[in-house]
């Protein structure tokens, strides 16, 4: 590494962290009906949206009815998409009159963009129109974001009301976390693609002549807007095949680093408006101390990986053998692991280098921090939900050590809950080592890992951990664009996704229900670096360990086979 590489981490570290506490806080407002710079702007055009679709902002509902309408607009969006995609071929904005996606690609691809998961089995340029793109993927990607925004808060309220049978009105929260919280981001990224030289055109694609004399035909499309809303939702499903090492997506250094800080900026943030709802910001302090310490963690190691001379370069400088192989040269070793790491400890399947060229040890972080459930900074308030439900679990744990009724900001964890909790822990197991094991010992699905050994067990656990984590990157060379696949991943992606938002509402409901008791001498505090100690272990004992045995088989097995 040299210093440019240092001053990339840090100023990447620096926007984000900066800005964070002060997003945090316009979320809270904002969330909270209350007033913001953008009120004389955006809220007519937020009673207007209310006053069409019939809702009352003013009318609050309970976890059951909450959950219901999540469903409902999750259902209705998928069917739209997947209309979308299959009667592709009869819609307008199709300058290359490319026809409808196969049943089960449609299905997975709009599982994908529901789910906030953006996998992506087909090629963008190649396969999707305009109208798909702009109208089908677009919206999920705003509306799948928001979504996840919404259970968030409706768990801050149930964490923070005392004696309450109502969570907010989910489609409040939908159109808020739309209008408000990722609308105006999405429009200043955007613009700013568009001056570092990201296509925003209807324009057909344009036939060129390379110096060697070669036909080659240059795709182009509206991508800026759909890059922003893919980087700030946390989405990461690429307007091009290649995804963020298209230089269409990415054409400069600047585009790299605010692209890389806005995947994280909002999760961040919402770790202070978490605070906000609790009044009490030395929790926002520790749980983002949790998020940093495991993320930097993951950096250092992958660093220190893809550093490593390869044996087969042993010879060579330490700076020539690094491992450029899959990586842009535009970018280096350093930008594409930060990518790597940033974007698989977010839900962000986005990748700027191919993450199936990697080393061992540095393809295998990006694989824990999606087995952890990708709560080290997560999606749009998917993750820090998902840390939320290990911050009690670890309170649980210490409760047991000491012997006394577990608690958290005053609410007593009792069975229901606890039950719940140890629901949330099946989901990854579930969806990566139950439906990845179909996959790996049928000869017909596992015909889709193209390399032999550990490597291309590495390919498989890796896929269906990213559709269990609801990240969408993929090994590059493993054929997902089966019937098996398309079906399997999809399941893996619904599970990812509602069997956390399920129990998530379930327990803010039962703990707004609950009475706080004021906090004593003996309560455990949750805020401190010991609480922080504990939260991590946790995460990384309760989390990880399951996932243990299969990274042996993987990745472990790779290095040990090329040695350390």
């Amino acid at each position: 590494m040299n210093s440019q590489d240092i001053l990339l981490i840090l100023a990447f570290l620096a926007l984000v962290l900066v800005s964070a506490p002060f997003l945090g806080r316009f979320y809270y407002r904002v969330m909270e009906g209350q007033r913001t710079f953008l009120s004389p702007v955006l809220r007519p055009v937020e009673r207007f949206c209310y006053r069409v679709s019939g809702v009352d902002e003013k009318s609050e509902q309970d976890w059951k009815t909450y959950t219901l309408a999540l469903l409902a607009f999750n259902l209705a969006g998928f069917v739209l998409l997947f209309a979308i995609l299959m009667l592709q071929g009869m819609l307008p904005l199709n300058p290359l009159k490319l026809s409808g996606l196969e049943w089960t690609l449609a299905f997975n691809t709009a599982v994908s963009f529901v789910t906030n998961t953006n996998w992506q089995a087909y090629s963008g340029e190649a396969a999707l129109s305009y109208f798909s793109q702009m109208v089908g993927l677009g919206v999920q990607n705003f509306v799948s974001a928001a979504t996840g925004l919404a259970v968030l808060v409706a768990l801050c309220r149930g964490l923070t009301r005392r004696s309450s049978h109502s969570l907010g009105n989910f489609w409040v929260d939908l159109t808020r976390g739309t209008l408000y919280g990722l609308l105006p981001l999405c429009l200043l990224l955007a613009l700013f693609l568009v001056w570092q030289g990201v296509p925003q055109t209807f324009a057909e694609y344009v036939n060129a002549v390379t110096l060697q004399g070669a036909d080659q035909v240059v795709p182009l499309g509206p991508a800026a807007s759909q890059i922003a809303i893919k980087q700030l939702g946390t989405n990461g499903g690429g307007f091009f095949g290649v995804n963020s090492a298209h230089p269409f997506e990415n054409p400069t250094a600047w585009s790299n680093l605010f692209e890389l800080a806005s995947i994280i900026l909002i999760p961040a943030a919402l770790v202070f408006t978490f605070g906000h709802y609790v009044k009490d910001l030395r929790q926002s302090r520790a749980i983002l101390a949790c998020m940093l310490v495991l993320f930097l963690l993951g950096l250092g190691t992958a660093l220190v990986a893809e550093y490593q001379p390869n044996a087969a370069l042993a010879s060579l400088p330490v700076e020539q053998s690094a491992s450029l192989e899959g990586k842009e040269s535009r970018f280096g070793v350093t930008a594409s692991m930060l990518w790597a790491v940033t974007t698989t400890a977010a839900s962000n399947g986005s990748v700027n280098a191919m993450h199936d060229s990697m080393s061992a040890i540095g393809g295998m972080v990006p694989m824990i921090n999606m087995m952890l459930g990708e709560v080290i900074f997560g999606g749009v308030g998917a993750g820090l939900y998902g840390m939320l439900l290990f911050v009690l679990i670890a309170v649980f744990l210490a409760g047991l050590m000491v012997g006394r009724t577990p608690e958290y900001l005053g609410k007593k964890l009792e069975a229901k809950e606890v039950r719940l909790l140890v629901a949330t822990l099946l989901v990854m197991p579930v969806g990566v080592l139950v439906l990845g094991s179909f996959a790996a010992t049928l000869p017909g699905p596992l015909a889709s890992v193209s390399n032999p050994g550990p490597h291309g067990f590495s390919q498989l656990l890796y896929a269906f951990t990213s559709g269990a984590a609801n990240n969408g990157s993929a090994f590059g060379g493993f054929g997902a664009n089966t019937p098996f696949h398309n079906l399997m991943i999809g399941l893996a992606m619904i599970i990812g996704r509602f069997g956390y938002i399920l129990p998530v509402l379930a327990i803010a409901g039962s703990l707004a229900a609950k009475k706080t008791a004021p906090l004593g001498p003996n309560s455990f505090p949750t805020h401190g670096p010991l609480f922080v100690t504990l939260l991590t272990l946790t995460i990384l004992l309760v989390g990880g360990l399951t996932f243990l045995p299969a990274l042996a088989l993987g990745p472990l097995a790779e290095q040990l086979s090329i040695g350390f």
